[in-house]
């Protein structure tokens, strides 16, 4: 692996969920440090913008350029056409060449780096790695510090990744691996003697942060991200059904966020873990308890196989695949079913959707505390197992015939 800058034009899910969180808070500032530390994890600013639409604008642009790997230079351009269609003046940099340079570097490159490491920060905490090893970026310039803690190996809760978690500063390109085994560690690029000095963690008077991290950045960025996209759906899994179906509902707007990233990659091939695009609602619990089940966890998971595999071909066959916009809309429709049933036969529950001009709707079928693996370990979960869109007459003559029982809403 090499420095950061080789993957700003290689996004990756995690990264972009990770930079839409912060486009849920549109933050005015009028300085840089005017947020601090993780609250940079859920808001997103750039210094002395103070209008929503300006800030929506850039926050759309440094958007694009995460998601579509744009360079320094087309976001250069986007900034100066907001700007200039905003009438933003009196900016830290305008009114010189090297000024704006200075700017929208700052703008692209500090995005660029804090998402991928929060993004990356996602990633190791799924990946349940023992060891993580701290990696010098390669920066021309570089802080002695930073060189200092080159091939660090310390496992994931030791207290100094809470502060020294890359990137460190302004411009610090340095970054952290995943190991399972020391040997592993040092395979890339781990060095098992090297110690951390006794005052590691004492702060410097001038900036209040530990000696080689820049004011306000002895944090770990995105840590806060990583509990909400890899804990996620492993926390609803602890949880009784009741109490997750409540923290699951109170995940939605990132549910929404990431899943359209998410999906993209099923299709992809990109995916090979289920993914979280929902939770049974407490109407859905009340009415199963109603019929003395009692389902153990909340969460709704999908096979990524649903989207692009052989079932998925053989309904685009068959012309009874949802749509496009079905997929993409997915954990909203789940959050307002037509109606929820229960399959008496296989004891599945079935969501139905809203019914097209064509008498056919969207029915999602969901087995209920299947055993599956996940991420190498062995849990229960409520997994989606088939997704097309039946003729609503089918589903209706199934409830006519006592094969299907309504748990909620309505049907015809």
């Amino acid at each position: 692996m090499t420095g950061i800058t080789a993957s700003f034009r290689k996004p990756f899910a995690e990264q972009v969920a990770a930079f839409r969180l912060r486009l849920g808070d549109l933050t005015p500032t009028a300085e840089w440090d005017d947020i601090q530390r993780t609250q940079h994890d859920r808001a997103f600013m750039v210094a002395g913008a103070m209008k929503a639409d300006l800030l929506a604008d850039l926050g759309a642009a440094v958007d694009k350029a995460i998601l579509q790997g744009t360079t320094l230079e087309t976001f250069r351009r986007d900034f100066r056409e907001i700007v200039e269609r905003h009438g933003w003046h009196g900016w830290k940099g305008e009114g010189t060449k090297g000024g704006e340079a200075w700017r929208t570097k700052v703008i692209y490159k500090t995005n660029m780096r804090t998402t991928y490491a929060a993004g990356r920060m996602a990633q190791l905490v799924a990946g349940n790695f023992k060891l993580w090893v701290y990696r010098h970026g390669g920066s021309l310039d570089p802080r002695i510090e930073h060189l200092g803690w080159d091939g660090l190996i310390l496992p994931p809760d030791h207290p100094f990744w809470a502060t020294h978690a890359p990137p460190n500063g302004w411009g610090c390109s340095c970054y952290i691996v995943g190991a399972r085994t020391l040997a592993g560690a040092v395979r890339v690029g781990g060095k098992p003697g090297l110690v951390l000095p006794e005052t590691w963690a004492a702060p410097v008077p001038k900036t209040g942060a530990p000696a080689g991290i820049d004011k306000g950045w002895d944090y770990a960025p995105g840590a806060s991200v990583a509990e909400l996209l890899a804990l996620g759906a492993k926390k609803l899994q602890s949880l009784p059904a009741g109490i997750g179906s409540d923290f699951g509902a109170g995940m939605a707007g990132t549910i929404d966020r990431y899943w359209p990233i998410w999906l993209v990659e099923a299709e992809t091939g990109k995916r090979s873990q289920p993914g979280l695009v929902g939770v049974l609602s407490q109407d859905v619990l009340l009415g199963l308890r109603q019929r003395n089940i009692t389902a153990e966890t909340a969460e709704l998971l999908i096979n990524p196989g649903l989207v692009a595999g052989p079932k998925a071909r053989r309904h685009a066959n068959a012309g009874d695949a949802l749509t496009s916009s079905e997929w993409l809309l997915l954990p909203q429709l789940l959050r307002a079913p037509l109606a929820v049933l229960l399959d008496e036969r296989t004891g599945r529950l079935i969501y139905l959707m809203q019914t097209g001009v064509d008498g056919r709707g969207p029915q999602l079928a969901v087995a209920l505390d299947y055993r599956t693996r996940i991420n190498r370990e062995t849990s229960t979960a409520n997994i989606i197992v088939s997704a097309y869109r039946p003729l609503q007459a089918d589903i209706l003559g199934r409830l006519a015939g006592g094969l299907l029982s309504l748990v909620t809403g309505k049907v015809g």
